[in-house]
């Protein structure tokens, strides 16, 4: 069944459904890694936050994903859970100055912020990977 411009979903014919099970849990790891998801072993960016155009061991294409806002958002979430309990417990139980304050966690919030957004960025392609989504899917009849 093909796709109707009203952005009907793509439903595949029994022939060509996908077989191939991907272990979503895996592949996020090997993302957050910075390696494949499909062998595990290929880089995946060939720059800070530019994935590579395909795997150098197996093929596998990354210029189909949409890692665009994901990865900064769930950064965000998990330094400020991170970074917030710990400002509040210090102000709450020494009251150092505000400048202070200032000198530890700001650059505290960007270090983190930097060290997590590519492995996250890998986390989030590796999902796609897993789910078939966004160029993903070998047995997309669209292709």
């Amino acid at each position: 069944m093909k796709t109707v411009v009203n952005r009907a979903p793509i439903v595949w014919p029994s022939d060509n459904a996908p077989t191939e099970d991907r272990n979503v849990w895996q592949a996020m790891w090997r993302g957050f890694r910075g390696r494949c998801p499909r062998c595990g072993e290929g880089k995946m960016f060939r720059a800070f936050l530019k994935t590579a155009d395909c795997c150098t061991q197996c093929g596998q294409d990354f210029t189909g994903h949409r890692a665009d806002d994901l990865p900064a958002y769930l950064v965000i979430v998990i330094v400020g859970h991170i970074v917030v309990p710990i400002a509040l417990s210090i102000e709450t139980n020494f009251s150092p100055p505000v400048m202070l304050q200032l000198a530890i966690y700001l650059p505290i919030t960007l270090f983190a912020s930097l060290a997590l957004l590519q492995p996250v960025k890998g986390a989030v392609v590796g999902l796609q990977w897993a789910f078939r989504m966004h160029g993903f899917d070998e047995n997309n009849p669209e292709k």
